[in-house]
């Protein structure tokens, strides 16, 4: 099949790439990351907000749409799209890792997962066919593969017992989509799998790639384990992903491991945490995060960041938005999500022109060195 990835420039020290992802609305150039809109909204932002920051692609969840206000109802206003007021790419994920961390009494079978719902525990059947109905009928661009994704720590046994039939049910997706119109049809990922366990990241990849899907995800990674694992879980499965082909780093991370995942060939990127921190008044910088809430911001009149064009360090200083945030005024929070989802767009494409200027390795290099997390701050699993 041809594919919708166009490999624009490569790094000489290290794996990372920028290219152009088409989809069926419009181009997304890549590395890109994607704001999170699980129930059909990136939290606190507007759609004409997100547009104004340069997202060009935002990603919803098949599970929480699905459960919550249904997609026959979504399909019934005109899809998520128009449901939304979002014009541009929607991805959606496939509703596994939901299913996995949220759903009570879940059964796993050969045909899917049958479990309770977390809002009111109603019965639900999700399956590789079922979820690519949902995504269809929310009217996705770029549609993600049911998968399973497994907890970590787990033994070799277990992943590969849980890999093998990912693997089972991304052909069982692929055969779904091969059998539907051609036109107008969404991009299908697969889902790279296989836990911390090498062989199996290269099993999961190898299989993926002789299915044939329009390009690929590494899953199953920040799910507990530590950092160094989480490299290793994308380093053992790149390599065996088409150069032709996007690759997508599911649910992560903090700005520094989004680079260090940059250098290991990831195209795409999404998390919730640039508006998870924001509600507790943490914003980003390109020197770590700042706790807006701390005494030391009570009368300063500087802004969140010095050279920063978004609207909250344009308009208003550390002092004006800790006292919002302290009244728990929802300006707040709106300003400081604004601004850490400018933070993660922009560096995003820094990073870009950094790969097209021959730059990326030097540029990579200070940002990592010149960046002090806030001791214990690490991407939150789930949505």
């Amino acid at each position: 099949m041809p594919s919708p990835y166009t490999l624009v420039a490569t790094d000489p020290e290290s794996r990372a790439r920028a290219g152009i992802l088409q989809t069926r609305r419009g181009t997304v150039e890549t590395p890109v990351f994607m704001p999170v809109g699980t129930q059909g909204t990136v939290k606190a932002v507007s759609p004409d907000e997100l547009r104004a920051l340069g997202a060009k692609i935002i990603l919803g969840n098949t599970y929480h749409l699905h459960v919550r206000p249904g997609e026959k109802l979504i399909a019934g206003q005109g899809g998520l799209h128009k449901f939304m007021n979002w014009d541009r790419t929607i991805l959606t994920d496939s509703g596994g890792f939901q299913v996995f961390s949220l759903a009570k009494l879940r059964k796993v079978t050969e045909d899917g997962v049958h479990f309770q719902n977390h809002l009111d525990g109603t019965p639900t059947f999700i399956g590789p066919e079922r979820s690519m109905e949902i995504q269809r009928d929310l009217g996705s661009d770029i549609v993600m593969a049911f998968d399973e994704c497994p907890p970590h720590p787990c033994t070799h046994e277990e992943a590969a017992r849980s890999l093998d039939l990912t693997l089972r049910w991304a052909q069982r997706c692929r055969d779904w989509w091969d059998a539907q119109p051609e036109e107008d049809r969404p991009l299908v990922f697969g889902i790279v799998q296989g836990s911390s366990h090498p062989d199996l990241r290269e099993r999961s990849a190898r299989g993926l790639v002789d299915i044939g899907f329009d390009s690929y995800a590494v899953g199953g990674v920040s799910v507990g384990e530590p950092e160094p694992e989480m490299m290793q879980a994308v380093e053992n499965a790149v390599p065996f992903l088409p150069e032709d082909r996007a690759r997508y780093a599911m649910g992560l991370g903090t700005p520094p491991q989004m680079l260090e995942m940059i250098a290991r060939g990831i195209d795409m990127f999404d998390c919730v945490l640039p508006t998870r921190i924001a509600r507790n008044g943490t914003a980003f910088t390109r020197h770590g995060t700042v706790a807006l809430k701390n005494a030391a911001n009570a009368e300063d009149p500087s802004p969140i960041e010095d050279g920063c064009p978004c609207p909250a360090c344009q308009g208003f200083s550390r002092a004006y938005l800790r006292h919002l945030i302290k009244a728990e005024e929802i300006l707040g929070l709106r300003l400081v999500s604004l601004h850490n989802l400018h933070f993660y767009l922009s560096l995003m494409r820094q990073a870009r022109e950094a790969i097209l200027g021959g730059t990326f390795a030097a540029f990579r290099r200070d940002f990592v060195e010149g960046y002090a997390p806030r001791p214990g701050l690490r991407e939150p699993e789930g949505t």
